[in-house]
């Protein structure tokens, strides 16, 4: 039995349905509330030319089976751009078969093509999994990340 071929590439029209379900999985493990309006969205931007937001779907025959939403970042002490990694998720049931490998791999060489020098994201403390596999593309920086609520009142 051989294994089906995975291809990745953007996202294309056709893939909304089984996109929609993808982020829907990656926002209830972060516990963020997902709504159809938010999901639009996001899918407007990965298909406008105008909105820095790109993405990459993995398929496996056909069928989305993993995303990868990115974009430019200014790192202002540089002088440069580097790219920035926002959202990456493999659907659950494909976890182990090198799908967010092949995600990571292919942002690299878009990074290497646009002159990108390094590719920053994030991840929560307890995703051990995803970590496992960003530990051995990537070196974990030191930063902490701060937010900052607009309307929140002044301590």
């Amino acid at each position: 039995m051989t294994e089906s071929p995975l291809e990745i590439g953007p996202p294309r029209d056709t893939d909304f349905p089984r996109w929609r379900q993808l982020y829907q999985g990656y926002a209830d493990f972060y516990r963020v509330p997902m709504t159809d309006e938010i999901a639009g969205t996001v899918w407007a931007w990965l298909g406008g030319s105008s909105h820095p937001m790109e993405a990459l779907i993995a398929r496996e025959d056909g069928q989305a089976v993993g995303l990868a939403h990115y974009r430019p970042m200014p790192r202002p002490l540089r002088g440069a751009e580097i790219g920035f990694l926002d959202d990456l998720f493999v659907d659950p049931n494909c976890r182990g078969n090198g799908v967010g490998k092949k995600l990571l791999l292919a942002l690299k060489s878009i990074a290497e093509a646009r002159g990108w020098r390094q590719v920053r994201w994030l991840t929560q403390d307890h995703n051990y999994r995803a970590r496992s596999l960003y530990d051995r593309y990537a070196v974990r920086s030191m930063f902490l990340t701060y937010e900052m609520d607009i309307g929140r009142s002044e301590p």
